[in-house]
């Protein structure tokens, strides 16, 4: 469901740096801003290390060049996106900012609805070096954030377009669910709500007796996961499956999700369910996934915790 959020506090912030992620990153922010009817601000960065290490090296006049490059740059890729997308009516302002990418991009979505990036960045200009922005990104942003893979395959399905979302009986999880809720009534899509388990052995027998019978632990997970769904807040008339499968949690998701428009993963998680656990799942799915993969900060966090 789109919103009319023009304020400042429901905009989406991406960084681009000339890279192919960070290109992949700033179409799917721009359309997902033009559905949610909400502003853009579009944020590059370059290093002033050189300056700060010698400052005989790069000068006011020096720093102030190449602000602008930057500048000149990201505008010119944004005008050149919105063109092959049609999303010319999408209100957006560009930055060009001094410092590192992902300290940056922190700070600027502080008070934003969400958080865009690619999932890895090459810098179009000499020294700008994405690097590391997206695991940055989703271990400390306070808001949700989407990492955008280059040749994404999402809704690339057969089927109706899916929304993934991950379950472990978490408060975090519970959050991550909440949100994929609307994000699949935002993209008019199916919730699949997915809950893993594992039966691996481990080196002690003893685990053996410890654990129940593969049949009972996956009747255990899925009675958590209806139960999950059944208290959360999904939007009436978002259709709701789940599945209960068996194997590392972040792998499933990962093979779950693919050809789906998102998926969705709490930062954090703490099983629940013996046998169920999501720890650093997020992690894994945004290095692993192919779709674009949002991280919802946990109820800990001072994130915003908004309807999109």
């Amino acid at each position: 469901m789109a919103h009319s959020e023009q304020g400042g506090a429901e905009r989406t912030v991406v960084g681009v740096d000339g890279s192919p992620g960070a290109r992949e990153a700033l179409v799917w922010a721009l359309r997902d801003a033009a559905r949610r009817g909400t502003s853009l601000e579009v944020v590059s960065s370059f290093p002033v290390e050189l300056r700060l290490s010698d400052p005989f090296v790069l000068d006011e006049a020096q720093l102030e060049s190449v602000r602008e490059d930057t500048l000149q740059r990201a505008r010119a890729q944004v005008e050149e996106v919105r063109a092959e997308t049609g999303q010319t009516g999408v209100p957006l302002d560009v930055l060009a900012v001094a410092g590192p990418p992902a300290q940056m991009l922190l700070a600027a979505s502080e008070d934003a609805g969400r958080l865009v990036v690619g999932s890895r960045g090459r810098g179009a200009v000499r020294s700008l070096v994405l690097g590391s922005v997206a695991l940055r990104s989703v271990t400390h942003a306070r808001v949700p954030v989407v990492v955008v893979h280059a040749g994404a395959d999402e809704g690339r399905d057969d089927g109706p377009p899916r929304v993934v979302v991950g379950l472990d009986g978490s408060e975090a999880s519970g959050i991550a669910l909440e949100r994929a809720g609307r994000e699949a009534e935002l993209l008019g899509a199916e919730l699949v709500a997915v809950a893993a388990y594992s039966v691996t052995g481990y080196w002690s027998d003893a685990y053996a007796v410890a654990l129940p019978p593969p049949e009972q632990l996956a009747g255990e997970v899925r009675g958590v996961a209806e139960q999950q769904v059944a208290e959360a807040r999904v939007p009436d008339g978002v259709p709701v499956r789940i599945e209960c499968l068996e194997g590392p949690a972040g792998d499933v998701l990962v093979e779950a999700a693919q050809g789906a428009r998102l998926l969705v993963v709490g930062g954090h998680g703490q099983g629940a369910v013996r046998g169920l656990l999501m720890g650093s799942v997020a992690l894994h799915c945004v290095l692993a996934g192919r779709c674009p993969v949002m991280v919802v900060p946990g109820s800990g966090t001072s994130g915003r915790h908004v309807p999109a």
